[in-house]
């Protein structure tokens, strides 16, 4: 059995940690189209980086990576969705514009900056987000449950939230050995 834990992992991967300041601040948004080729640049670090990931760990749930998990500090993310063929999800400059304030529930996540845990997170089922295309164009997308669920996660990042700040207070994150739905996607 390896001694070796999932944080050094990620750390190694080239994922930032979770005591890292550029972790708690947000992030620059990008002014486009004026910098697409910088936007562009840090997208392909981003898929360069989940792909070194997606190579040492399964994501059932699917997967995030944001620009400030690989040091970058710019307004950018992408989700890898669950479901086998679904194309990513690309955010530059993403803004959660409503969700669904009743509709919420509570699921385990991880994350990769502090990835020898997994926490409870009370999230909504659904959320609107505004981003920008890398030609200056505004899309609006409703994303719900699972999905929702990472793209928001991905946004806190650019905010400069960790998801263990979302948690109801009194729950703490428990360690990976004692959780016991990895492989499993989220039910709903």
């Amino acid at each position: 059995m390896s001694d070796v834990r999932p944080s050094d992992t990620m750390r190694d991967l080239g994922v930032v940690q979770a005591d890292a300041p550029l972790l708690h601040q947000p992030t620059r948004p990008f002014d486009l189209p004026a910098e697409r080729d910088a936007a562009k640049q840090v997208l392909d670090e981003l898929f360069a980086a989940a792909a070194r990931i997606a190579e040492v760990h399964p994501f059932a749930k699917g997967m995030g990576l944001a620009a400030p998990q690989i040091n970058i500090d710019r307004a950018a993310a992408i989700v890898q969705p669950a479901e086998a063929g679904a194309h990513p999800i690309t955010l530059l400059n993403p803004r959660i514009v409503s969700h669904s304030a009743h509709e919420v529930d509570e699921q385990f996540e991880g994350c990769l900056s502090f990835f020898d845990v997994r926490g409870l997170v009370p999230r909504p089922l659904s959320i609107t987000v505004e981003h920008t295309g890398l030609d200056g164009s505004i899309t609006v997308v409703t994303y719900r449950q699972g999905l929702a669920r990472l793209v928001h996660h991905e946004i806190d990042h650019l905010d400069g939230y960790l998801y263990s700040g979302r948690m109801r207070d009194g729950v703490a994150p428990i360690s990976v050995a004692e959780y016991r739905q990895t492989g499993s996607a989220w039910s709903y």
